[in-house]
Formats: structure tokens, C-alpha cells, sequence
């Protein structure tokens, strides 16, 4: 299989590409010569990082018919001094809301995400170190 994508000059700094039928726009800030017309593109890996193993989560945990309130991500990403700037290291925080929420099936999915499922993950552990950390938010 073989995923490609067509990202069009829009003027200035701004990029625009089309992916699973949405529009996405990638621009600079101003003091970049950008319009802030959109995300950065390095920032957009952290998301895709974040898209990528939560959706696992949820649906692992939909399959352990473990049932939670609510559920957030973040990632936190170390940025490189030199040239070309690049993230050396990303860190996501997986923050659960439920009541009895079982700790180990938190652990155990979010284990089967980054080791087994999640591909985004998999491609950045072979530039940078990847960390996580699991807080469940009392009910």
C-alpha cells in the first residue's frame, strides 16, 4: 500500500493539501514571512502522534468494554538548538476520566498502541525517543 498527498503553494509561506477529503493549510507566522493562515508543519507530527495512539486507546478500551468519562492527550516535544531544528524526543500524557477506572487495562492498552498498533509512533521511535506517562483524573 502507498499513501501520497499534493500540498499546492497558496502564495508567501502557505501550502494547502487535501487529505481524506478535508483541506488542510500549513502556513508560517509573520515573522517567518507567513500569513498565519495555518498550523505549522512540525507541530501537525505531534498531533498526528496524538491521533494516532488515542484512537488505538479508545478503541482497545472499547473492546475491554471499559467504559471511561472522558479522555485527553498531550504530547510535549523537545525541539533541536541546530539546523535543521527537528524534534528529538516527544512525550505523551494519556489523562483518563471514569469512575474504577481498572489501571492495569489502562497500562496494557496504551502499551499494545505503542508497541504493536500505532504506525506514527513506530516511525518516530526510529529518530527520537518516544515517553509516555498514564494520569487518571479522579471522578
Amino acid at each position: 500500500m502507498k499513501h501520497s498527498i499534493e500540498a499546492a503553494w497558496k502564495g508567501n509561506m502557505k501550502f494547502s493539501a487535501e487529505l481524506d477529503g478535508h483541506t488542510i493549510v500549513v502556513d508560517a507566522g509573520a515573522e517567518s514571512g507567513g500569513e498565519d493562515a495555518g498550523p505549522r508543519p512540525k507541530k501537525l507530527m505531534m498531533l498526528a502522534l496524538a491521533g494516532c495512539t488515542g484512537m488505538d486507546v479508545v478503541s482497545l478500551l472499547n473492546k475491554m468494554r471499559v467504559e471511561f468519562d472522558d479522555f485527553s492527550l498531550s504530547v510535549d516535544a523537545n525541539v533541536t538548538e541546530e539546523h535543521p531544528k527537528h524534534y528529538d524526543s516527544m512525550h505523551i500524557t494519556y489523562r483518563f476520566k471514569g469512575k474504577n477506572l481498572p489501571m492495569d487495562k489502562l497500562q496494557k492498552v496504551v502499551e499494545m498502541s505503542q508497541e504493536k498498533y500505532c504506525g506514527v509512533s513506530a516511525a518516530y521511535k526510529k529518530g527520537m525517543e518516544v515517553t509516555w506517562e498514564i494520569i487518571v483524573v479522579p471522578d
